[in-house]
C-alpha cells in the first residue's frame, strides 16, 4: 500500500503538537513563547495607559473616535512604551467590557497596509472577533525595531512597542 503525502493541515497539526510539547522537529527543546497580557476597555488598552482605566463609555467605534480626538495625544504622551527582547511572543488580548466586536493589530511602526510590498516583507499580526468577556491569542516573532499596537475596531491610540536584542 502506497503512503499518501502529508497534507498541509497534517503538517501544521504535527508541528503544533511538537511546539505544544516543547519540542522542535529535531526533538530539541524549544522555549515557550513569552506571554503578554493586554486588556481592552472602551477606547484604550489598560496596560499601555499605565494600568489606568479612564472609565470611558462607548457603544460604537465613533464614540472612541471622538474621545481619542480629544484625549488621545495627551494620553499617548504619558503611555507606557512596552519594551521587549527579540523572540517569540503570545499576546493574549481580552475584551473586558466593550459591548461590540474588537480586534488587535500589532505591526512594524512604518507598516503601511496599503503598500503590497509591506504586506509581504514587514511584520504584522491582526484579528477581530473579540466579543465582550473573550480572550484571543496572537502569536508573533519579534525582531529588534519599533512597532505599534492598537485596536482599529475600538479605536485606541497607536501604542509603542520597542524590541531590543
Amino acid at each position: 500500500m502506497a503512503s499518501k503525502p502529508l497534507t498541509r493541515a497534517a503538517v501544521s497539526l504535527t508541528f503544533g503538537v511538537l511546539l505544544a510539547a516543547g519540542l522542535s522537529l529535531s526533538g530539541a527543546a524549544v522555549a515557550a513563547p513569552q506571554v503578554i497580557t493586554l486588556t481592552q476597555v472602551p477606547c484604550e488598552f489598560i496596560e499601555a495607559e499605565n494600568g489606568v482605566d479612564h472609565g470611558f463609555t462607548s457603544s460604537k467605534k465613533a464614540d472612541c473616535d471622538a474621545i481619542n480626538a480629544k484625549t488621545g495625544a495627551e494620553r499617548l504622551a504619558k503611555a507606557e512604551v512596552l519594551t521587549l527582547k527579540a523572540g517569540e511572543y503570545l499576546f493574549k488580548v481580552t475584551n473586558k467590557n466593550v459591548p461590540y466586536e474588537l480586534g488587535f493589530w500589532l505591526r512594524e511602526a512604518d507598516y503601511d497596509w496599503r503598500n503590497p510590498l509591506d504586506r509581504l516583507t514587514k511584520t504584522s499580526v491582526s484579528g477581530g472577533g473579540l466579543f465582550i468577556g473573550q480572550t484571543q491569542e496572537y502569536a508573533i516573532t519579534l525582531t529588534p525595531g519599533e512597532y505599534l499596537y492598537s485596536c482599529p475596531l475600538n479605536t485606541t491610540p497607536d501604542y509603542r512597542l520597542v524590541v531590543t536584542e
